[in-house]
């Protein structure tokens, strides 16, 4: 088994609690890493997973679990988990898992879920759609899409996103989080293949040839997953191809290094807005888009 064997992998470092007299990582733990997987595979296909099962219908119950040992991994070291979908029966859902420090396998293991009702535990076909998004996934097809377009057709989305986010996660009161801006803007959303909105912004016309992108969020369960990113993109993408020549933002502080790494600089001091510490960032048009 090799690293290059998986699209989907996560990185850990071992704790010290998880090494035992042996001094090397007890092997119940491996299960654990599995399953610290499985959770950011599931963000990989662009799916929170409780609303997800929902949606389908079903949830996932481990029917079995094992793992075979070729190595040991010991305290601080680098891990990567992978796993990959290697079989969808009728009910079942069949992973292959490997431990890789560095390139070096370590361990692998095989974990098979049932999709059943999740009132009575009875099992039930595994559902298209999960079906084919898993053979997507692995086959490096795209799993989530991003809409661009007006608050007509994707308010709704974008609100869901917002209210989870701005509202109910940091309280926000909600008659400060809306206003008449969402009318004009171009609103950008990211859309999962059950059509879930999992992330979103908006872009206003500042000034003469000034963009401003704001109300970026993305929901708790789909952070670190890259869509804030594409979000960003296509917002700037819609800002460069009107003509903007620069792109200005207030990021909270908690998200300044993420625009930072896109590309933003912070410009003046911080401020205080709803309640919670900002910057403004700003962007000049690339000389590509000139």
């Amino acid at each position: 088994m090799k690293r290059s064997d998986f699209r989907c992998l996560t990185r850990l470092r071992v704790r010290w609690a998880e090494v035992d007299m042996q001094k090397i990582v007890f092997n119940a733990h491996y299960l654990m890493y599995f399953d610290t997987a499985i959770a950011d595979y599931w963000r990989a296909l662009g799916l929170p997973y409780e609303a997800a099962m929902e949606a389908l219908g079903g949830d996932l119950y481990v029917r079995k679990a094992s793992v075979e040992y070729h190595a040991s991994a010991r305290a601080d070291d680098t891990l990567e988990i992978g796993l990959r979908c290697a079989r969808v029966g009728h009910s079942s859902l069949v992973f292959t898992g490997g431990v890789f420090r560095g390139e070096q396998f370590l361990v692998g293991g095989e974990l098979i879920y049932v999709f059943a009702d999740p009132t009575t535990q009875t099992a039930r076909r595994v559902p298209d759609a999960l079906r084919n998004l898993l053979a997507d996934f692995e086959a490096g097809k795209p799993v989530v899409r991003v809409a661009t377009g007006a608050w007509s057709t994707l308010g709704a989305a974008a609100s869901a996103v917002r209210t989870e986010v701005f509202v109910a996660e940091q309280g926000i009161r909600a008659e400060d989080e809306w206003d008449v801006d969402d009318a004009t803007a171009v609103h950008a959303v990211v859309f999962n293949r059950l059509e879930q909105p999992l992330a979103t912004g908006r872009l206003l016309q500042h000034a003469a040839g000034v963009g401003r992108i704001g109300r970026m969020a993305v929901i708790r369960a789909m952070r670190g997953s890259g869509l804030g990113a594409r979000v960003l993109r296509a917002l700037l993408d819609a800002a460069w191809a009107r003509g903007d020549q620069e792109v200005i933002l207030h990021a909270q502080r908690s998200a300044e290094a993420f625009y930072r790494r896109l590309g933003f600089v912070p410009r003046g001091a911080a401020f205080e807005e709803v309640g919670i510490e900002h910057i403004e960032m700003a962007m000049p048009r690339p000389p590509a888009q000139a």
